[in-house]
Formats: structure tokens, sequence, C-alpha cells
């Protein structure tokens, strides 16, 4: 008896010490942020200085790409860790009604191996801005969380100097609701939005929480439109000096129909200016957001836990800011599907890794850096060899889907190949990234690239059997 309670004694600091070691997991993702928008990536006017000091202690992604450029496919996709077209969700749910309840989401994992789990405001789909409005869940996956909650906001309703620069050709309109470019300088400070707020109690979940290990989910909705922020995020970016994307004469008439995006400043009827007024509007929320992102990594800091805790800052997709005349996202080109993405451990080196990585990678990456056992299903790849080796080629391309799953990319280093349909059909479109990074000039229906296109097609034909071919039947 006496050595049992000996080693009673001793063992319990162990596993006390043990269950402290485990790493915490800060997860914060933007919505609809595209690449382009930050500035630790090409861009050179919107400031995103708290996203630029994590990615210069991290590893930053150049080459990371969305599965499906809309918000609530995409994160059914990156939480479940399966290709849209394995599960069939391409709709604003949450996946679990087509994957089942024995499958689990990555954050669901941590629940189960002893984290505390909550979400702060949107990871699963939420309608912007109607759900943020009322406060609402959305399609929220509750089986994936300890703890959930919403961060309401007055979106389009705030009050402030409002203007609507989509379908509004005369200016008569000052500010509409739902998913249109409704730019309001708000009166008030941070915390009177839905940003501000998620930032708040997300700094406060990490102070309450910071004895045991947690998975806290940070869902940003900026800049999601409606364009609402702070006045004073405003003022460094004039719309006057906006330089919008070169304008290409007869630029869509190599596009396909279904190639030419369902928001442009064509169907939206903008002038030049409210083009500016737009991409200004959106550098400006892009401030607003990145200004909580470093509220929240600052808590961390004060808390004394960024030796033990992994951070992930990414987006759902990217977004069109008057590219080809496209705005907003659901197109299968670059500015639509590539995202930022971000992701610092601690005890490795900042780098900055070129290799093709996709959202559903952060699955298998992150539970493996926890020690955690996952399905054999998981479709996605890790990424713990970048960290150590950001030379490590991960994937050979990126894939992704639009429109349904019946719109499908290919991007390899030189390449970009889009497909509409399975059999091609409704067009097709290839651009040569080296020569032609903004995508200017459809080689897809010329005959020197005719054994590209076959090639692509064959490509595509494996990968979408690939992916298809997932027994989601299996328990987990």
């Amino acid at each position: 008896m006496k050595h049992l309670v000996l080693y009673i004694f001793f063992l319990i600091p162990i596993m006390v010490f043990s269950q402290q070691k485990k790493p915490n997991i800060l997860f914060i993702i933007a919505d609809d942020l595209t690449a382009t928008a930050v500035s630790s990536y090409e861009n050179k006017i919107c400031k995103t200085p708290n996203i630029d000091k994590l990615a210069s202690e991290g590893v930053r992604y150049t080459s990371a790409y969305c599965q499906y450029p809309v918000c609530g496919p995409s994160r059914a996709s990156f939480m479940f860790g399966y290709y849209p077209n394995a599960t069939t969700t391409f709709g604003y749910v949450s996946g679990r009604e087509n994957i089942g309840p024995n499958r689990k989401t990555w954050s669901q994992l941590f629940k189960d191996n002893g984290y505390y789990t909550a979400r702060v405001s949107k990871i699963f789909h939420m309608g912007v801005p109607i759900d943020i409005e009322t406060g609402s869940n959305g399609t929220d996956d509750e089986a994936s969380w300890t703890e959930r909650f919403n961060s309401q906001g007055p979106e389009w309703k705030a009050e402030g100097d409002a203007e609507l620069v989509q379908g509004n050709p005369d200016g008569k309109i000052e500010r509409k609701g739902g998913n249109v470019m409704t730019i309001v300088k708000a009166d008030g400070n941070d915390l009177a939005h839905s940003d501000g707020k998620t930032a708040e109690k997300a700094s406060e979940l990490i102070r309450k929480h910071k004895n045991e290990p947690f998975f806290i989910a940070i869902g940003f909705v900026r800049p999601h439109v409606p364009f609402v922020a702070p006045k004073k995020y405003f003022l460094p970016y004039p719309f006057n000096n906006i330089k919008m994307p070169e304008k290409v004469e007869g630029d869509w008439d190599d596009i396909p129909k279904r190639g030419i995006n369902y928001v442009t400043s064509v169907n939206g009827q903008m002038s030049s200016e409210q083009e500016k007024k737009a991409v200004a509007a959106y550098y400006a929320s892009v401030s607003y957001m990145d200004v909580q992102v470093g509220k929240v990594l600052n808590t961390l800091k004060e808390e004394g836990l960024e030796d033990n805790t992994i951070v992930i800052f990414t987006s759902d997709h990217g977004f069109h800011l008057g590219e080809h005349e496209f705005w907003m996202k659901v197109s299968l080109h670059e500015e639509s599907v590539r995202i930022p993405l971000i992701i610092k451990v601690p005890g490795k080196k900042a780098a900055v890794c070129n290799s093709f990585v996709e959202l559903i990678d952060l699955y298998p990456t992150i539970t493996g850096l926890s020690g955690l056992k996952t399905s054999k299903h998981l479709q996605g790849k890790s990424l713990v060899k970048t960290l150590d080796n950001p030379r490590f080629k991960v994937r050979d391309m990126a894939f992704s889907v639009s429109q349904g799953g019946k719109s499908f990319l290919l991007r390899t280093e030189k390449w970009a190949y889009i497909q509409y349909d399975e059999d091609a059909k409704s067009g097709m479109e290839l651009y040569d990234m080296e020569k032609d990074p903004n995508q200017y000039t459809n080689l897809a229906y010329k005959a020197k690239y005719a054994d590209t296109i076959s090639q692509f097609q064959k490509k595509l034909k494996k990968k979408l059997l690939e992916v298809r071919n997932n027994d989601l039947g299996i328990n987990y």
C-alpha cells in the first residue's frame, strides 16, 4: 500500500504536466479576404501590420487555395477535411447534413481529446449580414464545440455615412441590406461592430481558459460585404488614390459564359468612381479586421501562452476587386480562389513556403502537431514537413471547384486550367501563369495547346475519381 501511495503521489504531477504541455490551438479566419489585399503578400496599399507580424514569425504559404470559393461549402470542406465533391456539400450548410454523425470535425476531435473548444462568431456558415444582425448561430455544427458565442452587430444599418456602390448608377440609394456592396463609414468605436466584439470575447476566453488546453476558433466577418468599419479606418484609403486593375479591351471575348462572374462592374452598373470607392472600403474593412487580429494575438502574449500555442490565420476564399471587372467570389480565377495562410508553431523558424497547399490540409496538419489520431479517410495532406523544410513540396497542384461542384480548377506552377462541366461542353480556360499571371489570354482553344488540354482533362478525371472514392459510410 505504501508503494502504491508513493506511485500515485509521483504520478499525479506527471499527469498534470503532460496535460499542460498539450499545445493550445488558436484558429483565426477572416471572411472573403483575398491574398492580394494582405501587405505581407503582394499588396502595397492595404496595411495589415498585425497579420504581417504573424507572417514574420510563422510559415507564410504563398500558394494556398480554397476548395470552393463560397463561404458555406468552403468552411464545411476544411472543417470536416473532405473535398466538396466527396460529400456533395455545395450549399450554405454546415456539412454535417451530408457527412453524418460518425465523422468528426477537427475541433470536435480536439474536444473529444480533453480540449476546451469554443467558436467565436463565424466558423461554419453564417449569412452576412443577416445572421450577424440577428446574432444567429447560422448553420453552425453544435457537436464541434464546448461553447459557442455569436457577435451581433448593426452591419449595414450602422449609424454613419453610407453609400451603395453596386446597382445604384444614379447614386440615389444610400444603403441596402443583403449581399451587396454597401459602404458605411460608421460612428462609434471598434466594439460597436461584430469583429470588435469577437476580438473582445476571444481575448476573454483565452484569459479564462489559459490553464487548460484550448482550441479557440475566431471568425471575423470582415471584409465580407457590407463594407462597415469605424470611420478612422477609411482615412488611409482616399478613393481617388486607388489604382484599379488594368481593363483590357475585349477581355471577356475569350472567357466562356460560365466564366463571367456573377457580380461584375457591368451588371452592377458601377462607375469608375464607385469601383474605386468599393476597393477603398474593402481595404478599410481589412484594416479594421487586422487590428482585431492584433488584439487577440496581444492577449496571447500578455498571458504568456505564445510558447505553447499553435496559431493559424487564413480566409475561407478570396475576393475579386475589379480584376476583369469581376467582384466578390464564386469564380475560379486566381483572386477568388487563392488565400492567405500563415501557421505559427512554437519552436519552428519563420519561413516562406511556395508549395501548393489547400485549406483541407489544415485538419491533418494541426491534429498531427498535437498528436491526435485522425481518420484515414481524410483527404487533406499534412503540412508538418514544411514547418522544418519550407522547400518541401506537398502537392504538385491545387484543386478547387465551384458552381455546384460542376466547374473545376487545376492550378499548377505553370498553368491554371478551368473546365465547366465534366464533359467540358460549357467551356474551358487555360492560362500560362508564368507569362500571363493576370489571366488575360485564354489559350484553351488554340491548336498549339491541344496536348496540354488533353493532359489536364486526364488529370481532372483522375482527380475526381480519387475525390469521390471515399466511403463516407464507414465509421470514423
